[in-house]
């Protein structure tokens, strides 16, 4: 039974596989939980870091950041890519690459020059291949992402737009909803839009104090706003990490389920051609003993 034979060897790599992908649906599961404990926790910064800073500029009405300039003509757009180092995470990355390939195409057609910073290794592998010009980058994240790591390459994009190398920035990443859902993102970082640091009556309350400048209330804003935009860049980097294992423990939910079903297609198959190669044996035995 050569055929019984090679259908036993592909049920047996079947359940191989089926194991290696339950193994990895259930560490993504817990990895899942840490990193959405991580993206709650990073948002009580950004928020405390933004009513401080929205209080202060409210303060100093007649001081303008350089982030929160006035843009023109837009000639030169800055992208800061958000992916995953790793893959079997469904099509996570590939929905999020091709949004931002999208938003790309249209910043050319404009005839806007495009500069890149890509955090993840399968961000900056579909920048290289696609010729964009990767002014930072930072690959090797970990399961627990820290923001020394990124400070390094979000500051070289920041200090091109204040430089006025660049006109806009925007942020792209894969959103965590829940579970089972995800949504990637191309947001616009910079300029910081008024609604950005807009408050609500509860928030101005709160943060409503008088503050001693050193050395001055134009450095405070400006490394306040400096940290918020780092905070906002740690949150996608958060949301895209829950993401990730979100998006892989489905998929290796959906890659042990179909396993199981193509083992017991196989299954049967097995047992039909046994059975076959039974009923054959036996018709010819009776055969033989009635030519007898």
């Amino acid at each position: 039974m050569a055929v019984g034979k090679e259908i036993r060897g592909k049920i047996k790599s079947i359940e191989n596989t089926r194991k290696i992908t339950k193994a990895m649906e259930m560490v993504a599961a817990s990895k899942m939980r840490k990193a959405q404990e991580r993206m709650r926790a990073a948002r009580p910064y950004s928020d405390k870091v933004r009513n401080i800073t929205a209080n202060l500029s409210r303060a100093n009405p007649e001081y303008r950041s350089p982030y929160m300039r006035q843009v023109g003509e837009v000639k030169a757009v800055g992208f800061i890519v958000v992916s995953t180092d790793k893959g079997l995470c469904g099509g996570m990355n590939t929905n999020l690459l091709r949004s931002v390939s999208i938003r790309m195409r249209d910043v050319q057609a404009a005839g806007q020059a495009i500069r890149v910073t890509t955090l993840g290794g399968k961000g900056q592998s579909f920048m290289t291949r696609a010729g964009a010009q990767i002014i930072s980058q930072a690959v090797q994240l970990g399961d627990a992402p820290q923001l020394e790591t990124l400070i390094g390459p979000v500051k070289v994009m920041l200090d091109a737009f204040v430089a006025g190398e660049l006109d806009a920035v925007y942020v792209c990443y894969t959103r965590f909803i829940n579970t089972m859902k995800q949504e990637p993102l191309v947001e616009q970082l910079l300029p910081l839009s008024a609604e950005r640091l807009a408050q609500t009556e509860a928030e101005r309350q709160a943060y409503s104090w008088d503050y001693l400048y050193e050395p001055s209330a134009p450095v405070v804003i400006d490394e306040l706003l400096t940290r918020y935009i780092e905070a906002l860049v740690f949150q996608a980097v958060a949301d895209n990490m829950a993401s990730e294992q979100s998006a892989r423990m489905v998929a290796m939910k959906a890659a042990s389920d179909n396993a199981g079903n193509l083992i017991e297609e196989l299954k049967l198959i097995y047992n039909k051609t046994r059975q076959a190669a039974i009923t054959k044996e036996l018709s010819e035995i009776v055969g033989g003993a009635a030519a007898v």
